[in-house]
C-alpha cells in the first residue's frame, strides 16, 4: 500500500512537472511573436503607414533594444524579489504594448510614433518574461531534466517561429494591423497560467538582502572565473539570432520582388529555418538529457553548419537552393541554441543565474535588434556582403569554443548543479 502511494505521488509530481513545463514554454511561445510574427508583413506595413524599409525593420530594433538593456536590471530584481512577480505583470504589458501599436493605425492616424511606442512598451515589458523563464527552469529542473526542459523552452521558440510568418501572412490577407492584438490575446492567459501554476522556490535571506552594487559585484566575480566560457555563449548566442532574424528580414522582402513569391507561400517559405531550428532543438535537448557529455559536440556541429549554410547561400541564389540553405541554417541554429543556453544556465548558483541569463538574454535580443537594419543596409552590396561576414564569425566562434569552452561539470557527468 505504502509503494502504491509514492509511486501515485510520483506520478503526480510528474504530471504537475508537465503543466508547469507547459506554462513556462507559453513564455516564448509567445515573446518570440513579438518580431518573428511582423516580418512577413512588412511590405504592406511599409505601403499603409508609408515609410521606407529601414524605418520598417526599425519595429524590430524599438522592440529589442529596450529589451536587452532592460534585462539585467529585471533579473536582477527576479532573484531579489522572485520569478513570478517579474514574469506576470510583464505579460499584462506585453498585451498593452501590442494593443498600443494595433491601434496607431486605426485611431491615431496611422502614426508611426505610436506604433513605436507600443513596440518599445513591448520590448521593456519582453524583458522580464523568456529570460527569467529560462532562470526559473534552472531553479526548478537538475542535471538532465533542466537539458530536457531548456530544449523543450527552445524547441517552443522556434515553434512560436514556425507559427509566426504563417500566421502573420494569414493576418495580413484579412488585416494587417490586427497581429498586433494577436499579442493580448495570447498574453494573458499564460499570465494566468504562471500565477497559479507555478510554485517557485522561497528565496533566501542572501538574496533578498543583497544591493544592486553587491548583486552585480558576484556577477562580476563570476564572469572573471568563468570568461571564456560565458563570452563564448553570450557571442555564439546574439550571432545566431543576429543572422537568423538578419535573413528572414531581407527574404521577406526578397522573395517577393526578386521570386514572386506572396502571402502564405513566402510565409512558408520564411517557416523553413524555424522549423529546422525549432525540431532540432526539442530533440538536441532530449539528447542531451540522455548524453550530456556530447554539448560541446553538438555545440561545434551547430556552429559548423550554421557557416557553411551561409557559405553556400553566397553562392547559389537559387528557389531550391535558397529552400535547402535556409534548411541547413535552422539545423545548424537549433544545434546551437540548446546547447548554450545550457551552458549558461549550468555556469552560475541559482542567487546569481537569474542576472547570468539576463545578461545572455539581454545579448540575444540584441542580436535579434541589429539584424534586420543590418542586413537591410548590406543586401545591395552583392551576397558576398550580405552573407560572408556572420559565415567568418561563425567559423571564429566555432575554433574559439573548440578551444577554450569548458562545459559546466554537472554537464559531463549528469551530477546535479
Amino acid at each position: 500500500m505504502l509503494r502504491r502511494k509514492e509511486q501515485a505521488k510520483t506520478a503526480g509530481a510528474a504530471k504537475a512537472n508537465n503543466w508547469v513545463l507547459a506554462a513556462l514554454a507559453g513564455v516564448p511561445l509567445i515573446m518570440v511573436l513579438g518580431n518573428s510574427m511582423l516580418i512577413p508583413a512588412f511590405p504592406q506595413i511599409r505601403d499603409a503607414m508609408g515609410i521606407s524599409p529601414l524605418q520598417v525593420g526599425l519595429l524590430i530594433t524599438f522592440f529589442s533594444i529596450p529589451a536587452g538593456i532592460a534585462i539585467p536590471f529585471l533579473g536582477f530584481l527576479s532573484d531579489r524579489i522572485g520569478r513570478k512577480k517579474i514574469m506576470v505583470p510583464a505579460l499584462l504589458l506585453y498585451g498593452l504594448g501590442g494593443l498600443i501599436s494595433g491601434l496607431s493605425p486605426v485611431l491615431f492616424q496611422k502614426s508611426y510614433a505610436v506604433m513605436l511606442t507600443g513596440r518599445i512598451i513591448q520590448g521593456l515589458a519582453a524583458a522580464g518574461t523568456a529570460p527569467i523563464a529560462m532562470a526559473l527552469i534552472g531553479d526548478l529542473y537538475q542535471s538532465q531534466s533542466r537539458n530536457k526542459a531548456l530544449g523543450v523552452l527552445e524547441a517552443t521558440n522556434g515553434l512560436g517561429k514556425v507559427i509566426s510568418p504563417i500566421l502573420g501572412s494569414l493576418l495580413v490577407l484579412l488585416i494587417w494591423w490586427s497581429l498586433f492584438f494577436v499579442y493580448a490575446a495570447l498574453a494573458v492567459p499564460v499570465a494566468l497560467a504562471i500565477a497559479f501554476l507555478v510554485n517557485e522556490t522561497p528565496l533566501s535571506a542572501q538574496q533578498t538582502g543583497k544591493s544592486f552594487s553587491a548583486y552585480f559585484s558576484g556577477v562580476s566575480e563570476l564572469f572573471q572565473k568563468k570568461a571564456a566560457t560565458l563570452l563564448i555563449a553570450f557571442f555564439g548566442g546574439m550571432l545566431a539570432l543576429f543572422t537568423l532574424f538578419g535573413v528572414l528580414s531581407y527574404l521577406s522582402d526578397a522573395l517577393e520582388a526578386t521570386y514572386g513569391l506572396q502571402g502564405v507561400r513566402k510565409g512558408l517559405v520564411l517557416a523553413i529555418p524555424v522549423l529546422a531550428s525549432a525540431s532540432t532543438a526539442l530533440g538536441t535537448g532530449f539528447f542531451l538529457q540522455r548524453r550530456p557529455q556530447y554539448l560541446k559536440a553538438s555545440l561545434l556541429t551547430g556552429l559548423g553548419l550554421f557557416s557553411v549554410s551561409l557559405i553556400l547561400s553566397a553562392l547559389f541564389q537559387t528557389i531550391p537552393a535558397v529552400l535547402a540553405l535556409l534548411a541547413v541554417l535552422g539545423l545548424g541554429v537549433g544545434l546551437t541554441l540548446p546547447s548554450l543556453n545550457t551552458i549558461v544556465t549550468s555556469s552560475a548558483s541559482e542567487e546569481k543565474r537569474g542576472a547570468v541569463t539576463a545578461f545572455y538574454g539581454g545579448v540575444r535580443f540584441i542580436g535579434v535588434a541589429l539584424g534586420p537594419p543590418v542586413f537591410s543596409l548590406l543586401e545591395k552590396s552583392g551576397p558576398w556582403a550580405l552573407y560572408g561576414p556572420w559565415a567568418a564569425a561563425g567559423a571564429a566562434t566555432l575554433l574559439l569554443a573548440w578551444f577554450f569552452l569548458k562545459t559546466p561539470k554537472s554537464q559531463a557527468t549528469g551530477a546535479a548543479s
